[in-house]
């Protein structure tokens, strides 16, 4: 069943020389499937999950876009901000390239953050992604504290905490050594599957991304137009 489907769907980002047009034929995600977004540097990957997330909006009254039952190029074109700001707070979980943790907040606060903002109680899924991710010993640590590879899972707890349907990864891999990498990659791919979330990861690292058996979405560059198909 698909969780996520765009079609025929535009998308400007830029203004002037430095412009450039995304272009989605076709895309799919099922639910609980987990898929890998590649393509060379600076072709539109992260523009793409600012589109996916409900960040960034698709060009007014072109194509189709359904997220989770919703229509969400509708809800773009009728201004509905609260409906979308409220799915994007409660169904969709972000890990950044380098965590994106708030530095003043511990990584106990951090992991919270998600759940203490939408009001929901606590079911003992923190205390599980605690555990699966062995953070036990970094709970009353500050982000600065943390190694790379320590923030990275931090901010794929506090992704996961609050149950979403949907997970973006913005090349979560990046910049960890090849060991740290593949560590960080199988206990997110774990979570996803154990709590049946689907994702979208970007990665510059296919050779990664095949070993763990990913569909590929492939980015196509040309004359300042991206293509994505999946």
């Amino acid at each position: 069943m698909s969780l996520l489907t765009l079609r025929d769907l535009t998308c400007l980002r830029g203004s002037g020389p430095g412009a450039f047009r995304l272009e989605i034929p076709a895309l799919s995600l099922n639910g609980g499937e987990a898929v890998a977004i590649t393509g060379p540097s600076g072709c539109g990957k992260s523009t793409l999950l600012d589109l996916l997330g409900l960040v960034l909006r698709p060009q007014a009254g072109e194509g189709g876009f359904r997220f989770d039952g919703q229509d969400v190029a509708s809800l773009w074109r009728r201004g509905k901000s609260d409906i979308l700001a409220a799915m994007r707070a409660s169904r969709i979980g972000y890990v950044l390239q380098t965590g994106g943790l708030l530095p003043f907040l511990s990584v106990r606060g951090n992991i919270a953050l998600s759940r203490k903002l939408l009001g929901l109680p606590e079911d003992g899924l923190t205390e599980a992604l605690v555990t699966a991710l062995k953070l036990e010993p970094l709970l009353n640590k500050l982000p600065r504290a943390l190694s790379i590879g320590e923030r990275q899972r931090v901010a794929i707890a506090r992704a996961l905490a609050h149950r979403p349907t949907l997970l973006l990864a913005d090349e979560p891999t990046s910049s960890l050594d090849p060991a740290n990498a593949d560590t960080v990659m199988t206990l997110l791919l774990q979570l996803v599957t154990k709590m049946g979330v689907s994702a979208m990861v970007v990665s510059h690292d296919w050779a990664l991304m095949e070993r763990y058996g990913l569909r590929r979405i492939e980015a196509e560059l040309a004359g300042g137009v991206t293509r994505f198909r999946s």
